[in-house]
């Protein structure tokens, strides 16, 4: 039985990326290490079943963290990933989350912070592999308007057309469904979407709603499913012909 959580790391400044892995293994980790997206891509594909969490640098040489990030989500790759950049931007952040990191950290880190969030991000991927109990509901395929979403195997199709999304938008619209017709505050949001301090200032929430909006609505302009509640949240509803609200 696997005990020890095996984490790849891809950075290629070496003197972090040799600090992050003393740091992993003082704690416990099994950790490989590689400085560039190629070969780490290559790991993954031939011992995907051995990782447990995925850290990525984005200012790689060659081929950037994102995407690689991208590229192991298209393949199907669902250990959580963890992007570490100098990038400060907003857009670098929302970016990171599109193409599917879990959570997104800027350099220079606190490592008390950085190590929380390894621990964190093992300890849900382990609760989620856990069978669920009988009491757990869990939607798999959707239908609202004219959608159909099948979270399990991530194909959307609208208005008879078959469109792609992130794993994060998926994530954000299957926490909408779950909760449908609640108000969902933005703080929220953050923590069980982003998996991010609901404290945070940022405008990924929003970001990601005017997606859905652009992907699911017939006139976005004047949502009728995804809808703003002023000083409130956001609230999602599947029935159009309740009122909306922008």
């Amino acid at each position: 039985m696997k005990t020890v959580s095996h984490v790849l790391v891809v950075e290629d400044e070496l003197h972090l990326a040799h600090g992050i892995q003393y740091n992993l293994q003082a704690e416990g980790y099994q950790v490989t290490v590689f400085n560039e997206g190629p070969p780490a891509l290559q790991f993954m594909e031939d011992h995907a079943s051995g990782v447990d969490l995925v850290i990525l640098d984005v200012m790689l040489p060659g081929m950037s963290g994102y995407t690689v990030c991208e590229t192991l989500r298209a393949s199907g790759v669902e250990v959580p990933i963890l992007i570490l950049s100098a990038r400060t931007l907003t857009e670098d952040r929302i970016r990171g989350f599109e193409v599917g990191a879990d959570q997104y950290m800027m350099k220079p880190f606190d490592l008390e912070e950085f190590l929380s969030r390894i621990k964190n991000l093992l300890a849900r991927a382990h609760r989620t592999q856990e069978p669920a109990g009988p009491a757990v509901k869990s939607i798999s395929r959707y239908k609202f308007a004219d959608a159909t979403v099948d979270f399990d195997t991530f194909e959307v199709v609208v208005r008879g057309e078959p469109v792609r999304m992130t794993q994060k938008e998926l994530k954000l619209l299957r926490y909408f469904v779950e909760n449908e017709g609640r108000v969902i505050p933005r703080d929220e949001l953050l923590e069980k979407v982003w998996e991010m301090p609901g404290s945070i200032t940022t405008r990924a929430p929003d970001q990601f709603i005017r997606r859905l909006r652009k992907t699911f609505e017939s006139d976005p302009a004047q949502p009728r499913h995804f809808l703003t509640i002023r000083d409130a949240g956001y609230r999602f509803v599947a029935d159009d012909g309740q009122e909306s609200g922008a």
